[in-house]
């Protein structure tokens, strides 16, 4: 039996909604599109600059990576058809860097691994919010699926590193300092060593990054081994 045809309300609703998510996720591409060229701005057209570059685009990274925290929300009340576990893992990984890394210490603010993590996380997802919002009208290009299920190969690890160096260089600080320790005697007989919790935090990502990295390659094989569809546009995806 045909599947009954949507009511004129129902239709205009989706429409609707579909626009909405087409212009938020074009939206959240510019402005990734803008920390990327304030990233190379400051290595190029600001060269010489007295401010650190978490000084000059920290601000940036603030607004829009804690942003992501909507997509844990959309994964979960299925909204969008995200893995709400995969997600939660990656969103979490970057706001504990940018929080509780970054923001939280003057050494991580001055780690290598900063300008490496906010490279990896422009390019990438300047490529997912493009290929999200042209998955949404159909109109993917052959070109952005392959960059959305390639680019990951070398953002990823350079992504991971990143972060892990942000971490080490943070754990030396808080070593010196104790910040955000509890040790005892207290009233609550309770202890929490924020050091320790930084180098859990960071052995977490031996099992899980292997795990995220390897689901993205069965992705890859999947999408580009079969499904690039006929006339240079994409079938709509899972998003990962």
């Amino acid at each position: 039996m045909a599947a009954k045809e949507p009511s004129p309300i129902v239709k205009s609703y989706l429409i609707l909604y579909n626009a909405a998510q087409v212009l938020g996720y074009v939206m959240m591409g510019v402005c990734w599109c803008y920390m990327l060229y304030q990233l190379i701005a400051y290595y190029t057209i600001d060269k010489g600059t007295e401010k650190t570059l978490w000084d000059y685009l920290g601000f940036t990274v603030i607004l829009f990576q804690n942003a992501a925290l909507l997509e844990i929300v959309h994964a979960f009340t299925r909204i969008v058809p995200s893995n709400p576990i995969i997600t939660t893992f990656q969103v979490l990984s970057r706001v504990m860097v940018v929080c509780g890394v970054v923001m939280a210490t003057p050494t991580g603010k001055v780690s290598p691994g900063l300008p490496l993590a906010i490279l990896a996380w422009s390019v990438t997802e300047i490529i997912r919010y493009a290929y999200y919002a042209l998955n949404l009208i159909d109109a993917v290009p052959k070109l952005l699926i392959f960059l959305r299920y390639t680019t990951f190969i070398v953002l990823y690890p350079t992504g991971v590193t990143g972060e892990l160096l942000c971490f080490y260089w943070a754990q030396s600080h808080v070593a010196q300092t104790k910040q955000w320790s509890i040790e005892m005697p207290n009233t609550y007989n309770f202890t929490f060593s924020y050091l320790y919790f930084l180098w859990a935090v960071m052995l977490l990502y031996i099992p899980l990054f292997p795990q995220l990295y390897l689901h993205m390659f069965a992705q890859r094989k999947k999408i580009l081994g079969s499904s690039a569809a006929p006339g240079g546009t994409a079938s709509k995806h899972k998003k990962n």
